[in-house]
C-alpha cells in the first residue's frame, strides 16, 4: 500500500527542508510506499526554490507550483488531485502538526475509519486567536445545524483520508471551499485523535485578523443559508415590536400628556436602518458567491510540476 502526504506551502522557505526530513524519517520507519506532495501556493518568498532542491535530491517528493496564491484550501485540493496513495495525509507546512503522529493516523485508518481527524489538546496560539477560533466554531455549529462536531473547536486540517474519501472530495465543485467543512458534509466513518500542538518551527502565520474574518465569513456562507433565514425572522420580530410600540404611543398620546421626543425616533431610525443595510449586505454576500460559482472557473491553475 501507498501513503500520500500533502502539505500546502506558503511563506516557508526556512521550513521546507526540515518538513521533508521529518516526514521522511517517520515514513521510512513504516512498511509503506509513500510520496510527499508539496503544493507551493504563490508564496512571496523562495519556497519554490527550496522545493526544487528537495525534489532534485528525493524522487519521492513531488512539487506542484500554482500560478498564483489561490488559498490554503484550494492548495490542499490541488494536492489531493495529484495524490496516488491508498490513504492521504494532509498537514500544514509550519510543523505545528508533528509528523510523529502519522503512524497513529494510519493505525486508525487500518482499523476501519475512512477519515481520521486530529484535535489539539491546547493550541499554541495567542489568547485572541484561540478565543476567536472558539467563537467561530460556536457560531458555525449553530448556523449549519450540525452537532456532529460539538465541542471540537480544536480540530485542524491535520488529517488522514481514505482513497474513496479523496475521490468523493474531488466531486465537490464549490468555488469557495473549506477543507474540513467539505469533509464534514461528505460524512463517512471517522475518528478524532488527540495530539499535542507544537510551536511553529520558523516565521509567523500569514493569517492576520482581516484574513481570519474573511475566512470565517466564507466558511459560514459557503455551508449554510441560515443567515438569510435569521434576517427574515428578525424582520418579523422588529415589525411586531414596532406595531406594539406604535400602539402604546397612540394610547399614551390620547389618554396621557405623553409627548414623544426626537431622540427616541432618531435612535429607532438608526436601528432599523442598520438592520436593513446588514440584511442587504448578507444577501449581497450570497449573491456574490452565486456570481463566482456560475463563472465556472477552475479552483486553481498549476504552473509547474516536479517528479510527476
Amino acid at each position: 500500500m501507498k501513503i500520500s502526504v500533502i502539505s500546502p506551502v506558503y511563506g516557508a522557505e526556512t521550513i521546507v527542508q526540515e518538513l521533508v526530513s521529518r516526514i521522511s524519517n517517520v515514513m521510512d520507519s513504516l512498511e509503506f510506499d509513500y510520496e510527499i506532495i508539496l503544493v507551493e501556493d504563490g508564496s512571496p518568498d523562495k519556497s519554490w526554490n527550496e522545493i526544487e532542491q528537495v525534489c532534485s535530491m528525493n524522487k519521492f517528493v513531488k512539487g506542484v507550483k500554482l500560478s498564483r496564491n489561490f488559498g490554503q484550501h484550494c492548495a490542499i485540493t490541488a494536492g489531493l488531485q495529484e495524490s496516488t496513495g491508498d490513504a492521504v495525509i494532509v498537514m500544514d507546512c509550519d510543523l505545528q502538526d508533528n509528523p510523529k503522529y502519522i503512524p497513529i493516523l494510519i493505525d486508525n485508518w487500518q482499523n476501519g475509519s475512512d477519515i481520521v481527524y486530529t484535535k489539539k489538546k491546547k493550541r499554541k496560539h495567542s489568547w485572541f486567536k484561540n478565543l476567536s477560533a472558539r467563537l467561530f466554531n460556536w457560531v458555525f455549529n449553530y448556523l449549519v445545524d450540525n452537532k456532529s462536531w460539538e465541542n471540537s473547536g480544536s480540530i485542524g486540517s491535520y488529517s488522514l483520508l481514505s482513497r474513496k474519501v479523496v475521490d468523493s472530495f474531488q466531486l465537490i465543485n464549490d468555488y469557495r471551499r473549506h477543507y474540513l467543512m467539505v469533509l464534514r458534509w461528505l460524512g463517512y466513518t471517522y475518528v478524532i485523535v488527540e495530539i499535542e500542538h507544537e510551536k511553529r518551527y520558523s516565521g509567523k502565520s500569514s493569517y492576520n485578523l482581516s484574513k481570519l474574518i474573511i475566512h470565517a465569513i466564507d466558511g459560514i456562507t459557503s455551508q449554510s443559508d441560515k443567515l438569510l433565514r435569521l434576517t427574515m425572522v428578525l424582520g418579523f420580530i422588529i415589525s411586531a415590536v414596532s406595531f406594539i410600540a406604535a400602539s402604546a404611543v397612540v394610547y399614551l398620546a390620547i389618554y396621557t400628556s405623553f409627548s414623544p421626543g426626537w431622540p427616541s425616533l432618531f435612535v429607532l431610525i438608526l436601528f432599523i436602518g442598520g438592520l436593513i443595510i446588514s440584511s442587504i449586505g448578507i444577501s449581497g454576500i450570497y449573491i456574490g458567491k452565486i456570481f463566482e460559482q456560475t463563472k465556472g472557473r477552475p479552483l486553481f491553475v498549476v504552473d509547474k510540476r516536479l517528479n510527476e
